[in-house]
């Protein structure tokens, strides 16, 4: 199996997100994922992104990095910002908590990423930045692929 790998650079708007789980997305279907899978790290990465996007810069526009690598069959997704960082990553990884309750947020971001991957590792500092780091196995059982469900699809119309 090939080892490959892109690097993504945006803007930290949030008309970018969608953007970032299309590419990332594209990017694992040569590893013939099953359709859950894809959703699944789509998923994961639109959290990581939306993040960065809410929490890092505050009301200014910062940078956010994409990492996207494969390693044999694992898929590792690093979205990094340079922004304020994370005051307390344990805290900021419990179940409901928000920094921005104002804003409507559920505060299940890292809670639905380590629900979707195998593996999620958050580092941060303050006013330096928070990398997160995804990783997720891609199976090789005889699944149906993204691709011939929708080749299925086509046929039945």
């Amino acid at each position: 199996m090939h080892n490959n790998y892109v690097f993504i650079r945006i803007p930290s708007l949030s008309v970018n997100e969608s953007f970032t789980r299309a590419a990332v997305a594209a990017f694992c279907s040569s590893l013939n994922p099953t359709v859950n899978e894809i959703t699944e790290i789509k998923t994961a990465v639109s959290e990581a992104v939306t993040n960065a996007v809410v929490h890092a810069y505050e009301d200014k526009i910062g940078e956010i990095e994409i990492q996207c690598r494969i390693k044999g069959r694992v898929v590792e997704i690093i979205v990094e910002d340079f922004g304020c960082g994370i005051e307390d990553v344990e805290k900021a990884r419990e179940p409901l908590f928000t920094t921005k309750p104002e804003l409507e947020r559920s505060g299940m971001g890292f809670s639905v990423m380590e629900s979707f991957m195998d593996e999620v590792i958050v580092l941060s500092e303050k006013d330096v930045g928070t990398k997160v780091i995804l990783r997720k196995k891609i199976s090789e059982k005889k699944q149906k692929s993204l691709n011939e469900e929708i080749d299925e699809s086509s046929e039945e119309e």
